[in-house]
């Protein structure tokens, strides 16, 4: 059974940095891509980033040079570092992992970036 839990999200000022965590279980590094989503308030959710079962990293064009996505197999981990932060990227941040055409969700964490 897979269980993905966010946590890290909170109020940051702008330029600020946040890291967000996410605990997953169930999930396997050779089968299971991982990554976040976000939504802001009043927009669907958006791609944000990921790491393919491969390794590789991609990332919005929007947070690239800001966010970095990482994956820590042995804690079972998935972690977002977020640097240079905006008031755009106030959201509901959401932890995902795809398996195939399966997906699975958090159920997401707050990040507000506001002064």
């Amino acid at each position: 059974q897979v269980q993905l839990v966010e946590s890290g999200g909170g109020l940051v000022q702008p330029g600020g940095s946040l890291t967000l965590s996410c605990a997953a279980s169930g999930i396997s590094r050779s089968t299971d891509a991982v990554g976040w989503f976000r939504q802001a308030p009043g927009k669907q959710r958006e791609f944000v980033a990921t790491i393919t079962t491969g390794g590789t990293s991609d990332y919005a064009e929007s947070v690239k040079g800001r966010f970095t996505v990482s994956r820590d197999n042995d804690k079972n981990t998935v972690d977002l570092q977020m640097n240079s932060l905006s008031p755009d990227d106030t959201a509901v941040y959401y932890c995902y992992a795809r398996r195939g055409r399966i997906e699975f969700w958090g159920q997401g964490t707050q990040v507000t970036v506001s002064s």
